[in-house]
């Protein structure tokens, strides 16, 4: 099944499955996934949780910018945690967790005048729990960059490029890796440049899931993006024999070793991922189900909440892209 490649995507992450010499796909296990899937009700995300701030239309558009901003590498051991309303979080729902704490107790973290002057300090007492979120400098960074250039471009509101994009999740993408270059995921490899773009697809879809949508999440397009190349998907596609790694990749993994970012291996890694979710839209809608990539991608990721203690880990790679 061919899929429109706005982004550029496909064609690059192709080119380096074509190519790959450490991780390869499985038709079988890419079959027996798809049959898992298949007998499994299709489920739209949702957004109500309550960790999960909303505020009004600017607010929610700007937290939802400075939440995925911010949304990755929390895998290092012993796990950062954040406690609210005498429960614990870690990984994604403590940064939901702390977030939600910092605007109720007056940061205003919504306000691109606020971030863009904000200190690793600053962010560290936002983030403050058990243990140290990793990449501490770089996410104040992030902040930064979000709030120079919301002023810069957007007069302090994120809805304005929403507004611009005009409908598409596609152009909102390409304008977010213009204007935030944080969110500018694109690997080499052999020379070449391989596009991710993980958080900024998911942030459409955040958005989409967060207005309902309706307003900043109506999106005509959401069907052209791909899966959100990070660490959780290939664990559930690598137990479900999907993906396979050659064996001297899959002791390193299962030692909980570190893998370089931007190596061969995790570029291939990521490739793979979004390639084996495209194969597997391609059997389900043979199969009669019409599903797209993101979906899919959501569909594995709640997978991977159920997978056995003795599943094989997933990789660990320090990283700003996820």
């Amino acid at each position: 099944m061919t899929r429109p490649d706005p982004l550029g995507v496909l064609n690059t992450t192709r080119a380096v499955v074509q190519q790959a010499r450490w991780v390869h796909l499985d038709p079988a296990g890419l079959e027996r996934l798809a049959a898992t899937l298949l007998q499994r009700p299709d489920a739209m995300p949702t957004w109500e949780h309550p960790l999960h701030w909303r505020g009004d239309r600017e607010q929610t558009a700007n937290y939802l910018l400075v939440l995925d901003a911010l949304n990755f590498c929390f895998w290092p051991e012993p796990r950062w945690r954040v406690e609210y309303n005498q429960r614990v979080y870690d990984g994604y729902w403590a940064l939901a967790a702390a977030l939600r704490r910092a605007i109720e107790h007056g940061y205003p973290v919504c306000e691109a005048s606020y971030l863009a002057n904000i200190t690793a300090a600053e962010l560290g007492t936002i983030l403050a729990g058990e243990g140290i979120v990793p990449l501490l400098e770089e996410r104040a960074a992030h902040l930064r960059e979000v709030g120079q250039g919301l002023l810069a471009h957007f007069d302090g509101r994120f809805s304005a490029a929403i507004e611009h994009a005009a409908g598409s999740a596609t152009e909102l993408v390409r304008l977010l890796v213009a204007h935030f270059p944080s969110f500018n995921d694109v690997a080499t490899y052999d020379g070449q440049p391989v596009h991710f773009y993980k958080r900024a697809q998911l942030l459409a879809t955040d958005l989409a899931g967060a207005f309902a949508g309706r307003d900043l999440g109506k999106f005509h397009d959401l069907d052209q993006l791909t899966a959100f190349a990070d660490y959780k998907l290939p664990q559930v596609l690598r137990w479900y024999g999907a993906l396979i790694y050659e064996p001297q990749l899959a002791a390193h993994i299962d030692r909980r070793d570190e893998l370089p970012a931007a190596s061969p291996q995790e570029v291939e890694i990521r490739a793979a991922t979004v390639w084996a979710v495209q194969d597997l839209a391609s059997r389900l809608t043979s199969a009669g189900r019409s599903t797209p990539p993101w979906l899919i991608d959501w569909s594995l990721w709640n997978l991977g909440q159920t997978l056995p203690p003795h599943a094989p880990p997933y990789h660990r790679t320090r990283t700003v892209f996820y």
